[in-house]
């Protein structure tokens, strides 16, 4: 498993009522919104350090969730690791009374998701936890077959939740959904990358990124706002 090496940058944002706007210089992934609606391992991916190197300019983030919002519902599915069942929760359940970290990556198994995000996260998860935090969990726009064996793969245990949005329903709901259809990799509509807490439901931190750059949604970005 690739050890997490993050990098913890300032962010800039600006938030206008219901509108949040973030850009960042860097960016893994360019993308284009549309309305319309993989994951090998980095070292099987042909051209791999070429895509993630690969930074045009985009047009910035616009999400329709902001600092103070109430978080939208809607129903993630995973593996129970108790019994290996397939289970749904919604926001609701995984936020109601509870401090919770959610963050989401553009897919499982690429490179910088599985080096340096959710890494990071598993390896901050105590320290978050210390600080109040009851719940920490990573969504993709994958289904919760392909977060079962990324979990698996990376040996991981429970300290982090992977949840599977594979029908951009959260992801929808919260104006983040970028379209990477026009990549090779064939990953089509995915989520971009953020990290946010809420508490009782309600946004009190947003660290929102350009496509799928990775300068604010660190877990030490996390660390440092609560």
């Amino acid at each position: 498993m690739a050890t997490a090496s993050l990098s913890a940058l300032s962010s800039a944002a600006a938030a206008a009522g219901k509108r949040f706007v973030l850009s960042s210089p860097s960016l893994s992934f360019t993308s284009r919104r549309r309305s319309t609606p993989p994951h090998l391992r980095a070292a099987a991916i042909p051209g791999a350090r070429r895509f993630a190197a690969s930074a045009a300019s985009a047009s910035p983030v616009v999400a329709t969730i902001a600092v103070g919002d109430k978080l939208p519902d809607a129903t993630l599915s995973y593996f129970d690791p108790s019994d290996g069942e397939l289970k749904t929760v919604t926001v609701g359940e995984l936020t109601a009374g509870k401090k919770a970290v959610l963050f989401a990556v553009p897919g499982a198994f690429t490179p910088t998701c599985s080096q340096k995000h959710l890494p990071g996260f598993v390896e901050k998860a105590a320290e978050l936890r210390a600080k109040g935090v009851d719940t920490v969990a990573c969504i993709s726009v994958n289904d919760a077959f392909v977060m079962k064996a990324w979990k698996e793969s990376l040996g991981l245990g429970d300290d982090v939740q992977l949840l599977s949005d594979g029908n951009l329903e959260l992801t929808r709901a919260l104006g983040v959904e970028m379209d990477l259809s026009d990549k090779p990799m064939g990953l089509g509509v995915r989520s971009r990358r953020y990290a946010l807490l809420a508490d009782d439901g309600v946004v009190k931190v947003l660290n929102l990124e350009e496509g799928g750059a990775f300068t604010t949604s660190s877990a030490e970005e996390m660390l440092q706002a609560l």
